[in-house]
């Protein structure tokens, strides 16, 4: 597709949707990312007892999409994916080794927006390659090498290195409230990537971690004692007996075979929940700044996550690559008064990679480049567009990091009745799911002869998502 044409069909895009004389004004922008948060672990969602007002009223006074999901459940792919709108395999960032060299040539929707008069500020984690220091299209830049700390984090704070007293989310909060309230006569681009809900890990010299099942997430000390006798909700498949799952049943040297033993422990689980809290206090505070400056309602604020985590599902406790719903389902809240109506809650598709084309057309800017997402704006209007997503592409490229799941690498379909697996290095081992009959992925149809016509449909719309021939 021609740049011209690219240009075309977002100026069409912007001219098709209502409050047009709104969208003129282009908006500020502010996106909210959290690490490893699933999309059932806030307020909004239903989660029967964890308190999230600030992330809460972002959904009360916009929109939260139902079914949103990342593309490649992993922290560097994911990260590329919503700052470039591009599938992992486009933009290159197909995993979690140090491509930071690979990292600077990207190009990202504040990029784009800095290009188009749009003051931009990057705060946080950046977790694409360990490197520190500024990538291209950002006035401001704080970020911390590779995963950071969660206490006194040291900060690339524009070209110097200083570290900062207190809890990672606190120091990345103030810093985000400071960025807002600078005054300024352009609008501004704001991405604040948090480090919560990250645990603490070690590196050891050979490249590898330490076991995040013996990691630790480390809340701020003042929210170490919430919901300490709060019962964890636990999905049914906790108790999936794995026996149709060839790929997890595995052999593993060193590890247990998986079962409701290996899942993640529920202080675990409240330890990242206490986590959130100080993500939500900072969510309050940029609402604070906001009004104060009289720019809430002219600001589009996104609230999302990388990717989900698991809390025990299929005896799993942090191998989040995997292709199951509990890792790519992620949360999607947008408020903007003048596109959402206050309480929207969309049923429409909605991919990571959506994000960058939608803010480019909320700020009447265009890329160079063609994005493998697609503008939300119809669907936060209260649209259906004819001819919308109704399946859509998963990808995940194998490392060695965590052993049970290496050579697992995948690449999956998700449709609104089926998730069909193809694993690229596991001979016989791939998985079809019946959704909507079986939406906890207990029982591989793969083999099933009722379902055979629906797996060759599959095979071939996989092939055509990626665009290769077998």
């Amino acid at each position: 597709m021609t740049a011209r044409l690219i240009r075309l069909t977002l100026l069409l895009l912007v001219a098709t949707v209502p409050f047009s004389s709104a969208l003129a004004s282009r908006p500020n922008i502010v996106v909210i990312l959290v690490d490893d948060l699933r999309w059932d672990e806030i307020g909004c969602a239903g989660h029967p007892f964890v308190r999230t007002p600030g992330i809460d009223r972002i959904a009360c006074e916009g929109a939260r999409f139902r079914n949103a999901f990342c593309t490649s459940p992993l922290c560097s792919p994911a990260r590329a994916s919503l700052l470039t709108g591009r599938y992992a395999h486009r933009h290159g960032i197909v995993d979690n080794t140090n491509r930071s060299g690979q990292s600077h040539e990207l190009v990202t929707f504040p990029r784009i927006l800095h290009e188009d008069g749009y003051e931009t500020g990057y705060v946080g984690k950046w977790h694409m390659g360990n490197d520190d220091t500024a990538r291209p299209g950002f006035d401001y830049w704080a970020c911390m090498a590779g995963q950071g700390t969660s206490f006194d984090p040291t900060l690339n704070e524009n070209g110097m290195r200083i570290q900062f007293k207190g809890h990672t989310t606190d120091v990345l909060n103030d810093l985000a409230v400071r960025f807002v309230r600078q005054p300024r006569t352009k609008p501004f681009c704001l991405y604040l990537a948090h480090k919560a809900l990250h645990p603490e890990l070690v590196q050891y010299d050979d490249g590898s971690v330490s076991d995040p099942g013996g990691s630790k997430f480390l809340p701020a000390v003042r929210h170490k004692k919430l919901y300490s006798h709060a019962p964890i909700p636990r999905r049914l498949n906790v108790t999936d007996s794995l026996a149709d799952k060839r790929a997890l049943l595995r052999p593993m040297d060193g590890l247990p075979p998986l079962s409701r033993a290996t899942g993640t422990g529920d202080e675990t689980i409240r330890d990242r929940l206490r986590m959130l809290t100080g993500i939500d206090e900072g969510v309050t505070q940029l609402f604070d700044a906001l009004e104060d400056s009289g720019q809430l309602d002219n600001t589009v604020i996104v609230f999302t996550s990388d990717h989900g985590y698991w809390n025990g599902e299929h005896g799993l406790s942090v191998e989040r690559r995997l292709a199951y719903e509990e890792a790519i389902r992620i949360p999607m809240l947008v408020r903007y008064p003048p596109l959402a109506k206050s309480g929207s809650v969309i049923d429409g598709l909605a991919l990571s990679i959506d994000l960058a084309p939608t803010l480019l057309i909320l700020a009447n800017a265009s890329s160079k480049n063609a994005m493998d997402g697609r503008s939300l704006v119809p669907l936060l209007t209260g649209k259906r567009p004819n001819g919308w997503r109704t399946s859509f592409l998963i990808q995940y490229y194998s490392d060695t990091v965590f052993p049970r799941i290496r050579n697992m690498g995948y690449e999956a379909v998700r449709t609104s009745l089926y998730k069909y697996i193809r694993y690229s290095e596991l001979e016989g081992m791939d998985e079809l799911y019946d959704l909507r009959n079986d939406p906890y992925e207990m029982h591989n149809r793969i083999n099933d002869p009722a379902f055979q016509t629906s797996l060759g449909e599959l095979k071939e719309h996989l092939t055509e998502l990626t665009g290769r021939r077998e």
